[in-house]
């Protein structure tokens, strides 16, 4: 089996093929192209026996990944940082290059089984695109409403005193008194924040109806634990696609930064809190936490619980999370199993 590297780039991709023995055997820069698939296919004919490992698949290397998973090809998901490790680590070829990155690319994938397999496209990406889309025009929004809390600020003491909207924002304009010529512009500009934000907040509520039909028809039961709806039940398909490549709750806990760090040293046996992992996915899991500490819940006990063990909030927190992680993990088992049956 010959593992072929691509390191990917917005104008080109290098690819490398090693051996069994992590030697080179070829290498070729192909121009990022509607033809790039082609070249790389025909380049790649004399070695039959052929396996493709693309960095990044589900970023920079996206778009090629799922052309050659198209094309038929076996291709091979390597995480940006073990590529780089490996690189970092392997003697004489140190140095960062696009050769040299995509023979680490190439010797990662076939030193570590545990990779993820690129399939095709699925419902999961459309979940992960929509959840985007969403947090994009929420933030947009948030940014315009900010602007618009400063500039009513210079149109009226204290501004807008309570929670945005634009029909508040209407009526505090319409209480200015305007007697010179800056006053007038500073009305005239809240008025376009005001239409900004108004288009803004239809798109977001029909970013919602999208998410909410789409997370229906993913079939999924992530929506029946407490404190996850269907934006949070959009950003845990999308970002975690197919759970059986996380063999157990732990390693899942792993991905999602809900599992902590072990800081252990000499006797001392401690941990810390995981600041890496899926950050948009430890969010999801925060919010389902600090849902269920607001009514009476299994969730509001365990906590309960951690404090009376002499857990501190923050501490008792972190340990919902995790019991959270896991119950989202058993349920996405579930529902794939019930998938396949």
């Amino acid at each position: 089996m010959m593992l072929i590297g691509i390191d990917p780039h917005k104008g080109s991709h290098t690819a490398v093929v090693v051996d069994g023995d992590e030697v080179v055997v070829d290498e070729i820069r192909v121009r990022a192209s509607t033809d790039q698939i082609r070249e790389l296919r025909e380049w790649a004919l004399a070695y039959d026996e052929r396996c493709w490992a693309v960095e990044s698949a589900r970023g920079m290397g996206y778009l090629v990944a799922q052309q050659l998973v198209a094309a038929g090809e076996r291709v091979i998901d390597v995480p940006a940082m073990m590529a780089s490790r490996v690189r970092l680590l392997g003697s004489g070829k140190s140095q960062k290059t696009d050769p040299n990155d995509a023979r680490s690319v190439a010797i990662a994938a076939l030193r570590h089984s545990g990779l993820t397999l690129v399939g095709r496209d699925d419902h999961a990406r459309v979940l992960s695109l929509l959840a985007k889309r969403h947090r994009d025009v929420a933030r947009l929004k948030n940014k315009v409403a900010c602007r618009l809390h400063a500039m009513l600020m210079e149109l009226s003491p204290g501004g807008l005193a309570s929670e945005m909207t634009v029909n508040k924002a209407i009526s505090l304009l319409e209480q200015v008194d305007v007697t010179d010529q800056v006053t007038r512009q500073r009305v005239v500009i809240a008025k376009e924040l005001i239409d900004d934000m108004d288009r803004l907040e239809a798109q977001v509520k029909a970013s919602k109806k999208r998410i909410r039909i789409a997370v229906a028809a993913s079939d999924t039961t992530l929506c029946d634990i407490r404190g996850i709806g269907p934006i949070g039940a959009a950003i845990i398909l999308g970002s975690v696609g197919d759970i059986t490549r996380f063999p157990t709750a732990g390693h899942f806990a792993s991905y999602n930064a809900t599992a902590p760090i072990e800081a252990s040293s000499d006797d001392k046996r401690r941990h810390r809190l995981n600041p890496r992992g899926n950050r948009k996915l430890n969010h999801v899991l925060h919010i389902a936490a600090v849902s269920q500490l607001r009514y009476p819940s299994e969730g509001r006990d365990y906590y309960q619980k951690k404090l009376a063990e002499g857990k501190t909030t923050k501490e008792a927190i972190r340990a919902l999370k995790r019991r959270i992680s896991d119950v989202v993990y058993r349920r996405l088992l579930a529902d794939a199993r019930r998938s396949i049956n």
